[in-house]
Order: structure tokens, then C-alpha cells, then sequence
């Protein structure tokens, strides 16, 4: 109620009584693995794609703009046969399979475009100096472009953090993840909800959002600006 001092309740009733912890970890698994493989892909792919001089490279990004273009709900809902067919609908690696293939399309774009602005003359410096090809991406070409690895990396957090479509309609109820969990507080036709534990749950999932932003800013700043300027 309005107007009384401040409570721990609504804390202590979402993350003990009702268990949000539990969608705390998922959530946690969910966007650890998420950003690990969206980055691990798209850098690779954001590499080969901005090397390559083939006509062919165009026409991959622009199949990826459409695929990212669509609307989630689209690309869930073929998801689910296979995932009931194969017995896998409501265990949080399909999910996450699920969101790396939303997501991969937008990560591909971002460093793709970073990778252009790094001159060619440093892969091929470093090669002369006897460097592989993944040498020379690995230990030369990572480590310049890496605010822009951040910066893509936080917008991969923030998709997987805050999907609700995604984790809804593909993660059974003990596996559900925080968004899905927040709004199971507000209730439902056939649930009287706790308003208390939503905002709680809330203020809980909103601070770490904060902390992030304010430990890589300075690497999301530098990732922003390099990617506005050509050269």
C-alpha cells in the first residue's frame, strides 16, 4: 500500500517466495551463451564478408536485413513443430538457438561495417611478418576493432535480456526466464497477480543494466563514433 515506510516485502516475496531467482539463472545461462555465439559467428563472419571481394557477400548481408526485418513472432512460430516433433519444446538451448538466429543477422551487419573501416594494410603487414590469416584477425585486427566488439555485444545482451515473444512461447514454466517471469506477478484471467513483486522484480533486473553500461562506456563510446566514421 501507498504511503507506508519503505519494505523489503516485495523483494523478499518475488525472489524467495515466488522464486525468481530461478528465472534469474536461466535468464543468465540464456544470455551468456547468446552473446558468446552471436559474437564468435558474427566476428567471423563479419571478417570473411568485409575481405572478400566477391559480388556474392552483398547479396548474403542483404538476405540477413530481410531474415532480421521479420518479425519475431514469424520466425518463432516455425520453430515450434520441429522443437514438439523432436521433443526439445521447453529446454533453454533451443531457445538460445532460437535467439542467436534473430540475432546473428544484426550482429553480422554491425561488424561487418567496423571490419570495412580497418585498412587491409594491417592484415597484410601482419601476414608479411609471418601471421596466418586467422593470426593476423586474431591478434591484430580483433584487438583495434574491440569497442566495436563491445558495443555489439551489449545491443546481443540487450536482445536476449529483454525478449519476451521468444522465451514465452518456447521455454516451459520451471525454465522461464525473467521477462516471462515478471509478468506471470501482474496475474492473469484465472491469477490474482502481486503488483509488489513485479515492481521489485523490476527495480532488481533493471540495475545490473546500469552497472554494465557504466563499467563499458567508454569502449560503447569509442565503438559508436568509430562506426559513424569512414576511414
Amino acid at each position: 500500500e501507498t504511503g507506508k515506510a519503505f519494505t523489503g516485502g516485495g523483494y523478499y516475496g518475488a525472489w524467495i517466495q515466488e522464486g525468481f531467482y530461478n528465472a534469474v539463472m536461466n535468464s543468465t545461462i540464456v544470455i551468456f551463451f547468446t552473446v558468446v555465439i552471436s559474437l564468435t559467428f558474427g566476428t567471423l563472419g563479419g571478417y570473411a564478408l568485409a575481405r572478400s571481394g566477391y559480388r556474392y557477400a552483398f547479396w548474403i548481408l542483404m538476405a540477413a536485413l530481410v531474415f532480421r526485418a521479420m518479425p519475431h513472432i514469424t520466425l518463432v512460430s516455425g520453430y515450434l513443430f520441429p522443437f514438439f516433433e523432436w521433443n526439445i519444446w521447453g529446454i533453454l538451448p533451443t531457445t538460445i538457438i532460437v535467439l542467436v538466429a534473430i540475432n546473428q543477422p544484426f550482429t553480422l551487419w554491425i561488424l561487418h561495417s567496423f571490419f570495412l573501416n580497418i585498412p587491409r594494410e594491417m592484415d597484410e603487414s601482419a601476414m608479411v611478418d609471418g601471421c596466418t590469416r586467422f593470426q593476423a584477425f586474431r591478434h591484430v585486427i580483433i584487438p583495434v576493432m574491440w569497442p566495436g566488439v563491445i558495443t555489439t555485444g551489449l545491443f546481443s545482451f540487450l536482445l536476449a535480456y529483454n525478449d519476451f515473444a521468444v522465451t514465452t512461447m518456447l521455454l516451459s514454466g520451471e525454465n522461464e526466464t525473467m521477462v516471462p517471469a515478471i509478468a506471470s506477478f501482474m496475474g492473469n484471467v484465472q491469477q490474482e497477480g502481486n503488483v509488489m513483486f513485479a515492481v521489485a522484480a523490476v527495480v532488481s533486473t533493471t540495475a545490473p543494466l546500469f552497472l554494465l553500461v557504466l563499467f563499458f562506456q567508454r569502449q560503447i563510446v569509442s565503438g559508436l563514433t568509430a562506426g559513424a566514421v569512414k576511414g
